[in-house]
């Protein structure tokens, strides 16, 4: 069952407010009846200021009048008439700047392996940009001399299960599996 707002603050408004049970009160509020009565005789949540749920929009006054006649009768929490906040995505990954630097090869292996990844998958695959891509890619970067092609699930820039989506999703888009490329031992290296 919802409850409302502060539930202590608003057991204390209703106990001075209303002449509704105690009982009335606890479900309401999602607390035992003996907690309620220990508010009321003042043994519990002394400083707590009340808070008033009519003028929050989280009861009507009509409803509290229902229920103070009818000590059977329970108060319904009034629906929201605004809309919940949405969920915020989490935004931008963060890649510490040590593996920053490391990027430009993450994004040329990838490019030599997987030519049929998209510019958009693989800067969300690196959490890098187009542009970077686009330099990498036209061997116009300001560091391209030390660019050396390397795994970016071995430098740790991407997840393996994130590379196989991408990948399989480029290979779907072009019409065909592409074998993936063998990995190289340090002789041959």
């Amino acid at each position: 069952m919802k409850t409302p707002l502060m539930p202590k603050a608003t057991a204390v408004w209703l106990i001075e407010k209303t002449s509704l049970s105690f009982e009335q009160i606890a479900e309401f509020v999602g607390m035992h009846p003996l907690e309620v009565q220990a508010i009321a005789d003042g043994e519990v949540a002394q400083g707590i200021v009340g808070y008033d749920p009519v003028a929050n929009d989280q009861l009507t006054r009509a409803e509290i009048i229902r229920c103070e006649a009818n000590p059977a009768a329970r108060l319904v929490l009034t629906e929201r008439s605004t809309p919940l906040p949405k969920q915020r995505n989490k935004g931008a990954r963060y890649i510490p700047v040590a593996k920053r630097t490391e990027r430009p090869d993450a994004i040329a292996w990838l490019l030599r392996n997987y030519p049929q990844l998209s510019d958009p998958q693989i800067v969300k695959l690196l959490a890098t940009t187009k542009e970077t891509i686009a330099k990498v890619r036209d061997k116009t970067h300001p560091n391209t001399a030390n660019i050396k092609p390397r795994d970016p699930v071995t430098l740790g820039l991407c997840t393996q299960t994130s590379l196989n989506e991408a990948v399989g999703t480029a290979n779907d888009r072009a019409g065909g599996p592409v074998a993936p490329p063998q990995p190289l031992d340090d002789a041959a290296a």
